[in-house]
């Protein structure tokens, strides 16, 4: 199975997080939290989710993991604002591997210069930022594009996961052994 970074700080959309992570556990994915700094609790911007942050995206490498998840909210804004998630996002969408996006996630991709030719979806606000970014925005529950795997929402979040789940099918968990055992 896959070992999947999330990337994720306090304002997280809580169900974003939540659903598609108790998913990709139900499936048999490993998941790593990765934010700011290790050890930091951040919390959902509803109150309903904590998460305990396992690495500091500034210690890991993107050969350390088969996939990325970046959940949605103000998460994805705040994590922008700062060098080392911005570089791990950049690695990891050319890396080819695994890009699970949803809702406001697509502005990391933005800030790291990483959506040009692409299509993608995200929440509406930030259609017009996408198109700017040089992306094609296409208004539909999920969309697949090479390794990104985008939604719009939480009512996307049924359509989003299945194609998640099949996209992390076709990446068979390929970290090599001497990544895995930097746990």
């Amino acid at each position: 199975m896959s070992r999947i970074a999330v990337l994720i700080t306090d304002m997280f959309e809580d169900v974003e997080y939540t659903e598609p992570a108790a998913a990709f556990r139900e499936a048999g994915h490993d998941l790593v939290h990765v934010g700011l700094s290790a050890g930091e609790t951040v919390h959902g911007k509803k109150g309903e989710a904590e998460v305990t942050i396992d690495r500091a995206v500034s210690d890991v490498s993107v050969d350390s993991f088969d996939a990325l998840f970046i959940p949605g909210g103000y998460s994805p804004d705040k994590l922008r604002a700062h060098d080392a998630p911005v570089k791990f996002v950049q690695e990891f969408v050319q890396s080819g591997k695994p890009v699970l996006l949803i809702c406001h996630a697509p502005q990391l991709l933005i800030t790291a210069q990483a959506l040009s030719g692409r299509r993608i979806t995200g929440w509406r606000s930030v259609a017009q930022d996408i198109k700017n970014a040089g992306a094609e925005y296409v208004d539909q529950e999920v969309v697949v594009d090479g390794n990104l795997v985008s939604s719009r929402q939480p009512d996307d979040i049924p359509a989003f996961v299945r194609a998640s789940l099949e996209k992390l099918a076709g990446a068979g968990g390929k970290v090599e052994a001497a990544a895995v055992r930097q746990r």
